[in-house]
């Protein structure tokens, strides 16, 4: 198996760090500090997303019809890892590239995609995705937000937790219930942040400024073209949003720059000659390259054109493990740098640790998915 890149590979990796070197500022550590939600990255992003799309690094995977050019899985991908190394500079959009883009364009109707995806490919788009609630958090098949048929309208009531993003967002990716209990019940409505009767309210946390949100729907009207896809059919399209979703951060990217660091760091001290050192920086080293190349795995699929598969699981659960190896090997070995400001990377990096365990689903149900669709275990191996 050949795992070199292509020429054309390794010159696109140069134009985004070329770009990247040229374009961000030099407060850029402190200012990325917490994180892609925070009001600064955010606007940030509103100016630094129109800049890859004119360079053609912001949707090159998407269609040429909706503002891509028809490049492979891979260039994505290259310019994921790049960017999510240097702090994620497209903020919350990362999300419209990842899934949410992808998800209306291969189920929307097409006035949602002429209204949606545009804004998206030109960089202008915050959205957020209303998906867990107070009584359902990864369980998303007990959700309780209600959507109920009005003529040609929607009047949604209910409320969702942990909502990434909701603070600044112009749109939400919003999960609710038509129907009766489970799956078959739940719907998906694309739903603008401004309509009446939304509030949000921040959550104050330790994984970054502005990441989780309480979001309430008080009567909501919405009109009926809202609707992703048709009543009934949401399960397949949020297995196959999230499918995208999981390893759509290069995560393990930034576990690699961070760890990089903290080892030049220690050999400054004189302190990486210890054995102990040594031998948890290779564990943590070798979870980063794991995670990468299970990640590769599922690229690989989807460059191939083959459907969704329990791999992405697998490589979720390894990207989880790689973040938080880093982030226990810096408070072993280097705990100082965990407080204050003068080391930003550490700080946030250790935040999104933290998230990386939560969001997608969290890493317990990540776990049980990889038992059940992966090993094939009996239910009663899973207990």
């Amino acid at each position: 198996m050949d795992f070199s890149w292509t020429e054309e590979q390794t010159a696109l990796r140069e134009r985004v760090r070329e770009l990247l070197a040229r374009e961000l500022p030099p407060d850029w550590e402190g200012l990325s500090r917490h994180g892609p939600g925070s009001p600064e990255q955010t606007a940030f992003s509103l100016n630094f997303c129109p800049l890859l799309a004119e360079a053609g690094l912001l949707v090159p995977h998407w269609p040429v019809e909706h503002g891509g050019s028809g490049a492979p899985p891979w260039h994505h991908f290259i310019i994921g890892e790049e960017l999510w190394a240097a702090g994620e500079p497209r903020g919350a959009q990362y999300m419209n590239v990842n899934f949410i883009g992808q998800t209306i364009m291969r189920f929307g109707s097409l006035e949602q995609k002429r209204r949606y995806l545009p804004p998206m490919a030109a960089g202008q788009a915050i959205w957020c995705q209303g998906f867990s609630e107070p009584s359902a958090g990864s369980d998303l098949a007990a959700l309780r937000t209600r959507a109920e048929r009005r003529g040609d309208e929607y009047v949604i009531n209910g409320s969702k937790i942990w909502t990434s993003y909701a603070g600044l967002a112009q749109t939400c990716f919003l999960l609710a219930r038509t129907g009766g209990a489970g799956r078959q019940g739940i719907c998906i409505f694309l739903v603008p942040m401004d309509t009446p009767g939304i509030t949000v309210r921040g959550i104050p946390s330790l994984i970054g400024e502005g990441d989780i949100h309480e979001v309430f729907f008080d009567d909501v009207v919405v009109p009926a073209d809202a609707l992703l896809g048709e009543e009934g059919q949401a399960w397949p399209i949020i297995g196959w949003a999230l499918s995208h979703e999981r390893v759509g951060i290069a995560r393990y990217a930034f576990s690699r720059r961070v760890l990089d660091g903290m080892v030049r760091q220690l050999q400054a001290q004189g302190r990486f000659d210890d054995p102990v050192v040594q031998a948890r920086a290779g564990q943590a080293l070798a979870a980063i390259e794991a995670a990468r190349l299970l990640v590769y795995r599922v690229i690989d699929q989807r460059a191939r054109g083959l459907p969704p598969t329990a791999d992405a699981n697998v490589a979720r659960t390894a990207v989880i493990a790689a973040d938080h190896q880093v982030s226990d090997f810096g408070m072993s070995f280097l705990p100082d740098t965990y407080c204050g400001s003068d080391h930003p990377l550490h700080l946030s990096h250790h935040e999104r640790a933290i998230a990386a365990g939560i969001a997608a689903g969290a890493a317990e149900i990540q776990l049980n998915l990889v038992a059940q669709d992966f090993l094939k275990l009996p239910r009663e191996a899973r207990a």
